[in-house]
C-alpha cells in the first residue's frame, strides 16, 4: 500500500550474547535478533526514530547476527543464524540502507545456530551450532546485484563434543587465518588454516566454567604485532591470551605477579602452546586475568583508542566495564563501570534489578557503547571528552514475548500493551518542536503471571487480566502524569488525587502507592518498633523524574509503575477477555472455560467495583473476545464454541444486560475476535474465525443477518472496525494467524460491496496477529492544532503480534468500494 507508513515498531532484543552486531562498515546500523526477526536500529539517530525495520524470514528465535564485509561499498550484508537451523544472508537495497532483501538461505546445519564469526576483509565466515559442528564458508558476489554465492569449505566436528557458544576469526599471517572456538566446556580450541583447511593446533585451559565470548585484536596498528585473544567465562573472569610470532617466547606478563590476584595467582600457568602456519611458527601464552565482575560474563569486545587498547565486557552482575592496561604496572584495570551498582539491585525488575547485561558493543568511532539487558531493552552511553564521563542516552525498549493485548487510552492520547513477558507498557509520542517520535514512557505493571488482556477505563485508569484468575485495576500516578504532560502534551487529571509513584514490595505482586520525598529529606522507618533499614525501592526522590527526554530503562523498571487500586475476583480460571464500556462505567470479563459454569461473562461497575447481577450465560467454552457497542446498548461476545452472542441493555437500566441474539453456528470453527461498527449505519458487527473467514452481521430484532463474508488466507485471529464512517464507508481491519493484515472498505449503504488492501508482507509480522486497535481521535494540548495523525482522513492502527512486536501504522486514502 503506497498510502501506508509504519510509524513505530517496538520489540525487545533476544537474550543471546551473539544476537547483535554494530556495523563497522559505516552504515551506523545496529542489527539484533528480536524473536524470529532481525531488528535494525541506528543508535546515533538524532531524531530518535527507533527501529527502522524488521527483517522477517526465520521461523524461530534469532541467536546470531553479524555484519559481513562483502567488499561492495554500495551494499551492506547481514548474516543471521536461528533456532530454525538455518543461516540466512541479507543484502541492503541499493536505494535504501535499511531495506534488506533475503538473498540466500543455508540449511546445512542439523541443529540450532549458536554463533557466527566474520573477519573484516576476508571472504570467509564461520558458524557454530548445537549439533556440535563448526562450518567454514566462503562468500562470493555474483555479477548480478541480487546474487550471493556461498560455498561450504569445511565442517569441523568438535572433539570432545560440545556446543560452540562463541567463535573468533583473525588473520595470523598472509597465508593463514586463526579460529578460536569455545562454548559448553572450560577450554578454548585454536584452529589454524593451512591449504584452505582449519586444523586443531592448541587447546587453552584455565577457565572453570562455560566460555561465552571470544574476541581477537592486534596489539598495535601494525599487522606484524602480536594478536591478543580475550575470553569471557561463566567463572566470572576474563582471560587474555597472547599469540606471538617466532620460536622465542614473549616477555612474561607482570600480571601474573599482581598482588591483587591473591591466592588465584598461584594457579595461573604461563605454559606456551606452539602453533604454526605454512609460513611461520607462533606461541600462545596466558597474558592476564581480569577480575572485577561478580557474576557470569557474557561478552567481551576490543577497540583501539588513541594508541591504547580497551576491552568492553558485560556481565550478569548488571554492569558494563571498560578495561585498560596500566602503562606503569602493565596490569589490566577497570577504568569505567556503567550500569547498576549492587546496592540498587532488587529481587525483581520493579525494584531495580536489570537481570544482567547480555550484549555489549562499541560504536565504530568508539565514542558510544550499547548493552542489552534481561528485559529486552537497550541502554546507550556516549563519551563526553570535555567532562571525561559516559552519559546515558535515549535508547529503545520492547516486549520479549508475544504481545497478547493492546488498547488506546479512551481519549487516544497513548497506547497500552500487555504481554506474556508479564509486563504492561505505555507508549506515547515525544513532542519537541516539529519533531515527533514514539517511545515507552511507563511500565505500569510488572507481574508474576503472563498477561492476557487489557482495556482502558478512562484516560487515567486501565484494567488487565492475567493467568492468575483475577483482574487488576491501575491508576496513573502523578509522576507519570507530569512526564506525559511535559513531554507528550497529554493532559493530566484535575479531578483525581493521584499518588506520586508506586513500587512492588519484595515477594509481592501488587503495586503499592508511595510518596515522593525531597532530595534532602532523610528517609526513616515510620513503623513503630521497626529497626530495619528502609528499602531504597520504597522511596522516590522528587527529582527522579525531572528530565526532558523519554525515560531510560532504569526509570521504567523502577520508578514508572502505576499503583494498583482494585482487584476483581469471581472467575475460576485464567482471564481470557476484558472490555470496558465506552462511558467507562462498566467492565465485562471472561475466563478460560471448558464447561457452561465457567464460560460466563461477569459485569462490574467501576465506582465501587462491585459485580452486577448474575453472570451472563450463552457460551459453553472459553469466551475469546468482548466488546461494547459505541453507545453501550449492546455487548458482543465470541467464543471457542463457534458461537457469537449479543447482550442488550435492559430498558431503564444502565448496568443490566440480557441475551438479545446468538448464533451457535456463527462460524464452522472457533471464533477468535469480534468488533462493532459505528452506530450510524445500523447495528453491524464483524466476527473473525479459525475457518479463515471474517463475517459481517447486521442485528435485526432477536436475530442477526449475515451480510457478507470475507475470505482470509489463514485463520482470522483479530478484527477491528474504525469507529468513524469515512466518506459513507466503514473501515475494517483484520489480521491472520500468519501475520497478514488486511484493510477493508465496506459501503455502509451496501455492506456486500467491499474493497481490500493488504499491508505488504515486509511490514507485517511473521506470527499471529493477536489484536488490532484503531486510534480514537486525539487532540494535543500543547498547541491548538489537531494531531497530524487525524488530519484529512489519516488514521493510525496499532497491531499486537505473537512475534513480540507492537506496531503503529499510519494510513491515509483508505480503501473505498466503487
Amino acid at each position: 500500500m503506497s498510502n501506508l507508513k509504519l510509524d513505530f515498531i517496538s520489540i525487545g532484543g533476544n537474550r543471546h550474547p551473539s544476537a547483535a552486531d554494530w556495523d563497522s562498515g559505516g552504515s551506523g546500523l545496529l542489527a539484533f535478533g528480536a524473536a524470529n526477526n532481525i531488528a535494525l536500529w541506528n543508535p546515533s539517530d538524532g531524531d530518535y526514530q527507533g527501529i527502522k525495520a524488521l527483517l522477517s524470514g526465520h521461523t524461530k528465535a534469532v541467536n546470531a547476527v553479524k555484519f559481513f564485509s562483502s567488499g561492495n561499498p554500495n551494499s551492506t550484508v547481514i548474516l543471521s543464524g536461528s533456532g530454525d537451523k538455518t543461516l540466512r544472508i541479507w543484502r541492503s537495497d541499493l536505494n535504501s540502507s535499511t531495506s534488506f532483501e533475503l538473498v540466500k538461505t543455508i540449511t546445512d546445519h542439523q541443529s540450532s545456530i549458536t554463533c557466527i564469526s566474520t573477519f573484516h576483509g576476508s571472504t570467509l565466515f564461520a558458524s557454530g551450532a548445537a549439533d556440535g559442528e563448526i562450518k567454514v564458508w566462503k562468500v562470493t558476489e555474483d555479477a548480478s546485484p541480487t546474487e550471493i554465492n556461498v560455498e561450504l569449505l569445511q565442517s569441523i566436528a568438535l572433539s570432545p563434543r560440545y556446543f560452540p557458544l562463541s567463535l573468533a576469526l583473525a588473520k595470523l599471517d598472509e597465508s593463514s587465518l586463526v579460529l578460536a572456538a569455545a562454548g559448553t566446556r572450560s577450554t578454548i580450541q585454536i584452529y589454524v588454516s593451512q591449504n584452505a583447511r582449519f586444523n586443531l593446533a592448541a587447546t587453552l585451559t584455565g577457565h572453570k566454567g562455560w566460555i561465552r565470548s571470544l574476541d581477537f585484536v592486534r596489539e598495535s596498528a601494525t599487522n606484524d604485532s602480536d594478536l591478543l585473544l580475550a575470553s569471557a567465562s561463566q567463572d566470572k573472569y576474563i582471560r587474555l591470551w597472547r599469540v606471538h610470532p617466532g620460536e622465542e617466547l614473549p616477555a612474561v606478563s607482570s600480571a601474573i605477579n599482581d598482588p591483587a590476584l591473591g591466592v588465584l595467582g598461584k594457579g595461573l600457568s604461563n605454559k606456551a602452546h606452539r602453533i604454526e602456519s605454512a609460513a611461520s611458527k607462533y606461541s600462545i601464552t596466558y597474558e592476564a586475568l581480569l577480575l572485577g565482575h561478580e557474576d557470569w560474563i557474557y561478552t567481551v569486545s576490543w577497540r583501539h583508542k588513541k594508541g591504547k587498547l580497551q576491552l568492553l565486557s558485560t556481565s550478569e552482575d548488571n554492569s558494563l566495564a571498560i578495561w585498560e592496561r596500566d602503562t606503569i604496572s602493565g596490569v589490566w584495570v577497570c577504568i569505567t563501570r556503567l550500569g547498576e551498582i549492587s546496592a540498587q539491585k532488587g529481587s525483581t525488575t520493579a525494584t531495580g534489578s536489570a537481570g544482567g547485561f547480555w550484549i555489549g558493543l562499541w560504536a565504530l568511532d568508539g565514542q558510544s557503547v550499547v548493552s542489552l539487558g534481561r528485559t529486552g531493552s537497550w541502554r546507550l552511553w556516549t563519551y563526553q571528552p570535555s567532562e571525561d564521563v559516559w552519559v546515558q542516552q535515549v535508547a529503545i525498549t520492547g516486549h520479549v514475548d508475544g504481545v497478547k493485548g493492546i488498547c488506546w487510552a479512551k481519549d487516544g492520547s497513548y497506547l497500552l500493551s500487555t504481554s506474556s513477558d508479564q509486563t504492561t507498557r505505555l507508549f506515547a509520542q515525544w513532542r519537541r518542536g516539529s519533531k515527533r517520535s514514539w517511545h515507552e514512557f511507563s511500565r505500569p505493571q510488572i507481574h508474576g503471571y503472563d498477561l492476557n488482556c487489557i482495556d482502558s477505563v478512562s484516560p487515567f485508569r486501565f484494567i488487565s487480566g492475567a493467568d492468575e484468575k483475577l483482574l487488576r485495576v491501575f491508576d496513573e500516578p502523578r509522576g507519570v502524569a507530569g512526564l506525559l504532560n511535559r513531554l507528550c502534551g497529554i493532559r493530566t487529571s484535575s479531578t483525581q488525587s493521584l499518588p506520586d509513584a508506586a513500587n512492588i514490595p519484595v515477594l509481592g505482586l501488587s503495586n503499592k502507592a508511595i510518596q515522593a520525598v525531597d532530595d534532602d529529606e532523610p528517609v526513616v522507618n515510620d513503623e513503630e518498633g521497626e529497626r530495619d533499614a528502609v528499602d531504597p525501592a520504597s522511596v522516590m526522590r522528587k527529582s527522579t523524574l525531572d528530565f526532558n527526554h523519554p525515560p531510560f530503562e532504569d526509570h521504567l523498571a523502577r520508578h514508572l509503575l502505576w499503583p494498583e487500586t482494585e482487584k476483581l475476583y469471581g472467575h475460576g480460571y485464567e482471564i481470557s477477555a476484558v472490555a470496558t464500556s465506552k462511558g467507562g462505567d462498566l467492565v465485562a470479563t471472561a475466563c478460560r472455560a471448558s464447561s457452561l459454569d465457567h464460560a460466563v461473562i461477569r459485569l462490574y461497575e467501576t465506582k465501587e467495583w462491585r459485580e452486577i447481577g448474575p453472570p451472563l450465560r450463552a457460551h459453553s467454552l472459553t469466551v475469546t473476545s468482548l466488546e461494547f457497542s459505541e453507545d453501550d446498548h449492546y455487548l458482543l461476545s465470541v467464543g471457542r464454541d463457534r458461537q457469537w452472542a449479543v447482550f442488550q441493555r435492559k430498558t431503564g437500566s444502565v448496568t443490566e444486560y440480557k441475551l438479545a441474539a446468538s448464533n451457535p453456528k456463527g462460524h464452522s470453527r472457533m471464533i477468535l475476535d469480534g468488533s462493532w461498527a459505528p452506530t450510524e449505519p445500523g447495528r453491524i458487527f464483524a466476527t473473525a474465525g479459525r475457518d479463515k473467514a471474517v463475517r459481517i452481521w447486521q442485528l435485526s430484532g432477536s436475530a442477526a443477518i449475515s451480510k457478507t463474508s470475507i475470505s482470509a488466507n489463514a485463520a482470522a485471529t483479530a478484527v477491528s472496525f474504525l469507529k468513524r464512517v469515512i466518506q459513507n464507508n466503514l473501515i475494517l481491519a483484520y489480521g491472520t494467524e500468519e501475520g497478514r493484515i488486511v484493510i477493508c472498505g465496506l459501503s455502509s449503504s451496501d455492506i456486500e460491496k467491499s474493497e481490500l488492501c493488504i499491508i505488504e508482507q515486509k511490514l507485517s509480522p511473521m506470527k499471529a496477529i493477536n489484536q488490532l486497535a484503531w486510534r480514537p481521535s486525539y487532540k494535543e494540548t500543547i498547541s491548538q492544532d489537531t494531531d497530524a495523525s487525524h488530519e484529512s482522513g489519516i488514521q493510525q492502527l496499532a497491531v499486537a503480534s505473537d512475534d513480540s512486536s507492537v506496531r503503529i501504522f499510519r494510513l491515509h486514502d483508505l480503501p473505498t468500494p466503487q
